[in-house]
């Protein structure tokens, strides 16, 4: 997800005024702020180790990366946004104090709601905003419009690049990773990036969404899988602003596959959120650990 802004008709999340800044040359060098992209368990103890990937294994993973299991739930967009807000607040006062020790992963469905980046335009939407079908919502992640939706699986990771790698070209690349693994690992997916895009697709369609905003090396946004998504949405948009390519979901891809046998939905996203899991263990050698205090509503300060 990338950055994007201006004063429109629609609810205004957030404003970011900046350009994009070239990428770093230097991990000790500072980006104040940058937005780039395409654009029912029930919680466990807290501080209860999740066994997924080397890293959670004690293969490796030392840093901690608290985990909120909402992935069954439909959360709103614009109490998660503030969820997100409260974190990288509190994760930028800790920044130079050698206090910020653990990153942190959440995990959600939304309901349906179209989201733009900071400087996402219009012309890529195929409706009035002033009569919108769904909530739009302006915030400052990069990439152009996209959609969120009930069988999405979308993950919010915010992370401290500096205890990992400060390039944001890496972050990108390591988010497509986690989920091209993952699609192999869970569905015999054969997922790829394209040249020049930010995503994950299997063949002409895209599968998963990416969008970011870093401000003081810490990241947050994130990415999105389209699991049992219903995809129709998308066709009021120019999802990411690409005209020549469609989307697609893993519900859909095997479907094809199977000659039109269904699969449950809610074992879809199940088995699409423990791969996930496992490989952003791997991938950033973190250790994750489920959250008990997981109501967004009653949370303004974390620890």
């Amino acid at each position: 997800m990338t950055s994007f802004c201006a004063a429109l008709p629609f609810p205004v999340v957030s404003r970011v005024a900046s350009p994009m800044p070239s990428r770093p040359r230097s991990r000790r060098r500072r980006r104040p702020s940058l937005a780039a992209g395409c654009c029912q368990g029930a919680p466990r103890s807290a501080g209860a180790p999740v066994a997924v990937g080397s890293a959670a294994a004690g293969g490796g993973g030392t840093r901690r990366c608290e985990l909120f299991d909402l992935h069954q739930q439909v959360v709103p967009f614009a109490e998660s946004w503030a969820w997100q807000q409260s974190i990288v607040l509190r994760r930028k006062g800790l920044v130079g104090t050698n206090e910020d020790h653990s990153d942190t992963l959440i995990a959600l469905q939304h309901p349906p709601v179209y989201t733009l980046g900071t400087d996402s335009t219009e012309d890529y939407l195929h409706f009035n905003v002033k009569d919108a079908p769904f909530e739009v919502h302006r915030i400052d992640r990069g990439g152009e419009v996209t959609y969120h939706g009930p069988g999405q699986l979308v993950m919010y990771p915010i992370l401290n690049l500096r205890y990992h790698q400060m390039d944001l070209h890496w972050y990108f690349r390591s988010l497509e990773e986690v989920i091209i693994r993952s699609l192999w690992s869970a569905f015999s997916i054969k997922a790829s990036r394209v040249e020049g895009l930010t995503g994950v697709w299997v063949g002409n369609k895209k599968v998963a969404a990416i969008g970011i905003h870093i401000s003081r090396w810490i990241a947050y946004h994130g990415l999105a899988l389209n699991v049992t998504t219903d995809l129709t949405p998308f066709q009021l948009i120019v999802p990411c602003g690409i005209k020549d390519r469609g989307v697609g979901s893993i519900k859909e891809i095997l479907h094809m596959a199977s000659d039109g046998k269904e699969t449950d939905g809610t074992t879809l996203m199940d088995k699409a959120y423990r791969s996930l899991l496992k490989e952003f263990a791997e991938v950033f050698q973190v250790s994750l650990y489920h959250s008990s205090d997981w109501n967004i509503q009653e949370n303004n300060n974390f620890s």
